[in-house]
């Protein structure tokens, strides 16, 4: 008697379950990469933000005393808190500034920081 060519019931069980186990990794792995993708473009967008805050001070040329500050702004519809630091230079006609963008409501979780420099108006008296 010839044997039949096939595959036995236990061979094509296997089969799907080893079939249903990538499939689910592929899945988380989509997943993670669709929740990453977003969290990126937050940040993104927070840097933005933080840029948009020290190009702002350079347009109007303002030369604020040393210290901190924070608030919330809204920008294209987001809401961001942000804490900005400003500390003195050994050249007194220049003011470091901290601009950090904060997670809404995430307690001190840090989105975004940047740093830039604001100069001293000639005549400008501060």
């Amino acid at each position: 008697m010839k044997r039949q060519a096939g595959f036995t019931l236990f061979e094509v069980l296997v089969a799907l379950a080893i079939i249903a186990v990538a499939l689910g990794a592929l899945l988380r792995a989509t997943g993670l990469a669709a929740d990453n993708a977003e969290g990126m473009e937050r940040r993104m967008q927070a840097n933005w933000e933080a840029q948009n805050q020290i190009a702002a001070m350079q347009a109007l040329r303002q030369f604020p005393e040393p210290g901190q500050q924070a608030g919330e702004s809204k920008s294209d519809g987001v809401e961001w808190r942000w804490e900005r630091e400003v500390t003195t230079t050994p050249n007194p006609n220049f003011r470091k500034v901290v601009v950090r963008i904060l997670a809404p409501g995430a307690g001190r979780y840090v989105l975004a920081e940047i740093t830039g420099y604001l100069r001293q108006q000639p005549g400008g008296g501060g």
